[in-house]
């Protein structure tokens, strides 16, 4: 008799044609992602099962016949619910392969994706065989071709034009506080220290986040931490030191944060770098 597939596989690497992009392949039967963001545009082809993905304050149900988009910083979740399987490959577009985009496509930046849940039979197409070929890495022209008309399309339909790397609407005090927190995520921030510089009280200060962000200031603070463990680990830094320069209090901690977030280790993340 043969064994039933029980467990989660993923398979994770940056790709070599285009420095920037990553690339996902998971085959999910129990996984939930807690409330994340990226520091790219995501793009994902379902390709059996689905989940329940909250983007933008929207909730839907995401299958084989929606693909899923979003812009760099915006928050999501996903939770498989009462879906047996989720099966689906998905792309990362970070710097630098934004800018490189852009430059094909005559502009300084990307667009603003106005929808994140699209119901384009067409796009969805174009994106599974792009990744397919993206995986094998073997006629560079071939993917020249098919990135630039997936993503020309993707962006032609659904950009408006706006930058994505700056969210609308958020408050000047918040994006203040998010600055520093940039600049000292490895310090160990208090909520009173934050709340301080911002003239507030704690309780203040979590309502204002919650409200122009989504998250509270520690939630938005450990995905500002994992992007900077990304790039450490991406630079061939050991997992421990990572952990430590991006603000975590150890690898453990790391570890926690990352698959939760991203659904693979930190591990799997610094193999694809080396590989790529």
């Amino acid at each position: 008799m043969a064994r039933r597939h029980t467990g989660n596989h993923t398979s994770y690497w940056h790709s070599r044609r285009i420095p920037g992009m990553s690339l996902l392949r998971a085959d999910f039967r129990h996984h939930d992602y807690g409330s994340h963001t990226h520091d790219a545009y995501v793009i994902a082809v379902t390709e059996s099962g689905g989940a329940e993905i909250r983007n933008r304050n929207v909730v839907r149900k995401v299958g084989a016949a929606t693909l899923f988009v979003s812009n760099p910083d915006e928050r999501q979740s996903a939770r498989m619910g009462d879906s047996g399987r989720w099966r689906y490959r998905a792309f990362y577009l970070a710097q630098p392969a934004i800018g490189d985009l852009a430059r094909r496509f005559g502009t300084n930046t990307l667009p603003h994706l106005q929808e994140s849940m699209l119901d384009d039979g067409d796009l969805i197409g174009r994106f599974d065989r792009l990744h397919r070929v993206l995986e094998t890495e073997q006629d560079d022209l071939l993917a020249d071709e098919l990135v630039a008309d997936a993503f020309g399309r993707l962006f032609e339909r659904y950009g408006d034009g706006r930058r994505s790397k700056i969210p609308a609407g958020r408050d000047a005090v918040v994006s203040r506080l998010i600055a520093l927190m940039r600049e000292r995520h490895a310090e160990n921030l208090s909520l009173d220290q934050l709340a301080g510089l911002a003239g507030l009280t704690s309780f203040q200060l979590i309502g204002l986040f919650k409200r122009t962000v989504g998250l509270t200031p520690h939630a938005y603070l450990v995905h500002i931490r994992l992007n900077a463990a990304c790039h450490f680990l991406r630079r061939g830094h050991l997992l421990a030191d990572s952990a430590l320069a991006a603000g975590f209090c150890d690898q453990a901690a790391l570890n926690k944060h990352f698959r939760r977030c991203y659904g693979i280790t930190p591990l799997q993340f610094a193999q694809a770098a080396r590989a790529g």
